[in-house]
């Protein structure tokens, strides 16, 4: 049988084709598509936990942006693993493994973040524009569920919880109009005002909302009225930025304008005690003080985590000071709150917006320091603002002004349906090069390589151990068709690529073949 040459994809290229190099840009000739930011790793110790990073590279303020924003998954070398490329002026945020339905999934906010679109934003910086929604992907990578807000509100950047029982528990936000001169303000304002909302992910019902304007007092923030004037009127007083259910019907709440985090009664809607703030119930001891945080999380025995921004001091925020991740202990019967762990690193990081702290299986911290650039990794005992180097196992930096707005570490199987990609490199006469790679596929561990004459009576003629996200074999003998086998730990076939035929100009030069 005759075979027509267009039955099959011809990926290939010349000597002479040109490539963009990058120093800081991932190119790969497999997926050209793909241009995700190389990041660097400082530190890699032993003792690290398992498990794959996931950040979600972005810029603001008009910053240039190196590689693609998008959703990304590292390994430890800092080799991509799965990256989702999005268009410029789209960001995802809050980029994370979780558990839906007891299976894996991966989960993100998606939409156009004020600030990034323009340097003199309608609406305050961070702030999602509208039409922002929640994504939930299997692990297929295909997109099973899209979640938004209720009651006029947008869906919020700050967090998206899946919870035990197969529920959203997520920050949303909306403008509403107030006369804001009780506060020094204009009588023709808004408030931005943010909302926790609970909804059923399999009929979209409302479950439970809980508005932040009706229980906490606007006056009490720590960001004047008057910056309303940089958003078109509309006051960030409270800045909602992270939220967790917690024991008994609860939820732990931060507000990053209020520079304080709030333990509330989930079916009251009453505020239990507030720390932090013009108004904390808690006094402080030395060195316990917080200010403009993000992603409170409670922790066993009366402690709760947070990453302390220690920023932007005002005359009513401590001192500002290096950003940490901080884990406190709290004595709800004499109401004080003292430090258990600190987390700084080396050198001092002063980051201005966003960051995290996330506890590993194995006790381990990892830190995403938001504007900071970086992702570290610390042994449980953390370390103090002399010795910022101790127990600090694990850095990685991003290139440029990119940063994302929080960082993950967890095990992840990833199975995509789509087949691995490979392009043939033709050198000369005799040297053929496959370069192959399948985003997104996690148990990869080995590439064959097939080539013939004849489409259907391909022979192997090359394995190789996978290197990273793009794996590349030096052939030298041609042949008019290849294909690449993807294999599994123990050597079976768990992806093949489609067929690839060579350039005619190539066959017709009568190359042979040692093993054709």
């Amino acid at each position: 049988m005759t075979m027509r040459r267009n039955q099959f994809e011809s990926k290939h290229f010349f000597e002479d084709d040109k490539h963009i190099t990058d120093s800081q840009v991932w190119h790969f000739v497999s997926a050209p598509h793909l241009q995700t930011m190389k990041v660097t790793v400082n530190v890699h110790e032993p003792g690290t936990e398992q498990g794959y990073l996931f950040v979600a590279p972005y810029t603001m303020y008009g910053e240039n942006m190196v590689g693609q924003t998008g959703a990304l998954i590292l390994d430890e070398a800092g080799n991509p693993v799965w990256f989702k490329s999005d268009t410029p002026e789209k960001q995802n945020r809050n980029f994370r493994m979780q558990v839906y339905h007891g299976l894996p999934v991966l989960t993100t906010w998606h939409g156009t973040i004020s600030g990034t679109e323009s340097a003199n934003p309608r609406l305050p910086i961070g702030d999602p524009l509208p039409g922002a929604v929640f994504q939930i992907f299997n692990q297929h990578y295909q997109l099973i569920e899209t979640v938004e807000a209720q009651n006029g509100y947008t869906a919020d950047v700050h967090e998206f919880t899946i919870t035990e029982r197969n529920t959203a528990l997520f920050t949303a936000v909306k403008q509403v109009p107030a006369d804001l001169t009780v506060y020094g303000g204009p009588a023709k304002g808004y408030i931005d005002n943010f909302a926790i909302q609970e909804v059923d992910l399999s009929t979209g019902e409302l479950l439970y909302e809980w508005d932040v304007l009706a229980h906490v007092d606007p006056a009490n923030s720590m960001v004047p009225v008057t910056a309303a004037a940089e958003s078109k009127g509309i006051w960030d007083c409270f800045h909602v930025n992270s939220v967790e259910e917690g024991p008994d019907h609860t939820l732990l709440i931060s507000m990053r304008n209020m520079s304080a985090i709030y333990h509330i009664d989930k079916v009251t809607g009453e505020i239990i005690w507030q720390l932090g703030g013009k108004q904390s119930d808690f006094t402080f001891e030395q060195g316990a003080e917080f200010s403009w945080q993000h992603h409170a999380r409670y922790r066993k025995k009366n402690r709760i985590s947070l990453f302390d921004n220690a920023c932007c001091a005002t005359p009513d925020s401590p001192p500002a000071g290096a950003s940490r991740g901080l884990i406190l202990q709290l004595d709800e019967q004499h109401m004080t709150a003292k430090v258990d762990r600190t987390y700084f690193h080396d050198p001092p990081i002063h980051a201005s917006h966003q960051g995290n702290m996330q506890q590993l299986p194995n006790g381990n911290q990892l830190i995403g320091w938001g504007q900071g650039p970086y992702v570290s990794e610390f042994k449980y005992a953390g370390n103090t603002e002399g010795n910022p180097a101790l127990h600090m196992i694990y850095d990685m930096h991003f290139p440029g002004d990119n940063f994302t707005y929080r960082a993950f570490k967890n095990e992840w199987v990833g199975l995509p349906l789509e087949p691995p990609d490979m392009r043939v490199g033709v050198y000369g006469k005799q040297i053929a090069i496959i370069y192959m790679s399948w985003n997104g596929a996690t148990e990869v561990e080995a590439w064959k390589v097939l080539a013939g004459w004849n489409p259907y009576a391909m022979a192997v003629v090359a394995f190789k151990e996978r290197n990273g996200f793009e794996t590349t074999v030096k052939l030298d003998g041609v042949c008019p068709y290849f294909q690449v086998c993807a294999l599994d730990g123990v050597g079976a076939v768990i992806g093949k690529s489609r067929m690839v035929c060579a350039p005619i100009s190539w066959v017709n030069l009568g190359c042979k073949s040692s093993w054709s």
